[in-house]
């Protein structure tokens, strides 16, 4: 492989009946009898800009060299341009964040680069590595795609679970905070934010009319828009529930410091007056009645009992409590 040629992470020739062998360079044609050629590259590949810009149309290359990408689905001359995003299952990194992936698809190629390392295309590698390889370049973009999205649906459940637990927790059992609410509902809006436009590309996918997509091909991309719009479905359903879980937890905590407060309300009605009367008995001043008077101490405690009691007994009257 010369110098100026980038280094794939991996390149496979694919044969129809679902065996494969590396390929010996980074050529977009296939070698002799093979069906199609996978090519899979990091961006930060050295060299793979002028080996783009050398061999693959400026829209694709474009594309593939972008920074920041967004799912879509375009022809272009003889070849398919998809942009998909899947779940970032890199470590210290959320998978709601997710990761793009780029490809082209011609015929005989299918040419994939990532930015962030994508788990799915080690499954994908590890499959056609058990020879069990996709027979043609439009069923290895199918199988990326559906292999995409079996993360994608497993993340989801996964936020539909804990979402469940939370509401069992407080709905159920009665807990009146959840530390957990705040990051879950980012994650889920984070989560649901991305498989929108994943679920428009998906569903333009199935309106493309192209030589590469024939009516069984186009059958199973729809059926994947399906499954991406039954994710985003869901996501919006946990998110709806988690928002009416925190308008609960919000109302009751407005509940619980309103009654404090109506309490410590009641209290100060109570004891204002009861406080007065003791400020006012303990005045250090000569003609306080009582003073000489031996019960008069048990008289006035006797008193502000009995005042208290009154004044219970009107605010119950007036219905305060």
């Amino acid at each position: 492989m010369p110098d100026t040629d980038p280094t794939p992470l991996c390149a496979f020739d694919v044969f129809a009946d679902g065996t494969a062998r590396k390929a010996p360079d980074v050529h977009t044609k296939p070698a002799a009898r093979a069906a199609y050629r996978w090519l899979h590259f990091d961006l930060a590949s050295s060299h793979l800009d002028h080996w783009a810009e050398a061999n693959l149309p400026i829209a694709a290359t474009r594309t593939l060299l972008a920074q920041k990408t967004r799912p879509r689905v375009a022809c272009h001359d003889d070849g398919l341009l998809v942009t998909l995003r899947g779940i970032n299952l890199n470590a210290g990194d959320e998978p709601a964040d997710m990761v793009s992936l780029r490809i082209w698809m011609t015929a005989d190629l299918i040419l994939t680069v990532r930015r962030q390392r994508n788990f799915l295309m080690d499954d994908v590698q590890r499959q056609i590595d058990e020879n069990d390889a996709p027979p043609s370049s439009t069923r290895m973009l199918a199988r990326v795609i559906e292999l995409n999205l079996s993360r994608v649906e497993d993340a989801a459940f996964e936020l539909e679970d804990v979402a469940d637990k939370m509401e069992e927790g407080v709905y159920d059992r009665g807990k009146d905070a959840v530390s957990d609410l705040a990051p879950l509902r980012r994650s889920v809006i984070k989560l649901r934010r991305h498989l929108g436009p994943l679920r428009d590309a998906l569903d333009g996918l199935t309106a493309v009319q192209s030589p590469l997509l024939p009516p069984l091909m186009t059958l199973r991309f729809r059926d994947s828009a399906s499954r991406a719009a039954r994710a985003v479905d869901e996501l919006t359903e946990v998110r709806d529930r988690l928002n009416a879980l925190s308008d609960h937890l919000d109302m009751v905590q407005t509940v619980r410091l309103g009654r404090n407060g109506y309490l410590l309300s009641v209290a100060a009605t109570i004891f204002l007056p009861l406080g007065f009367l003791t400020g006012l008995f303990g005045v250090n001043l000569g003609g306080m009645p009582g003073q000489t008077w031996e019960w008069g101490f048990y008289a006035l405690c006797a008193g502000m009992v009995a005042l208290g009691v009154i004044l219970m007994l009107i605010l119950r009257w007036i219905r305060w409590f």
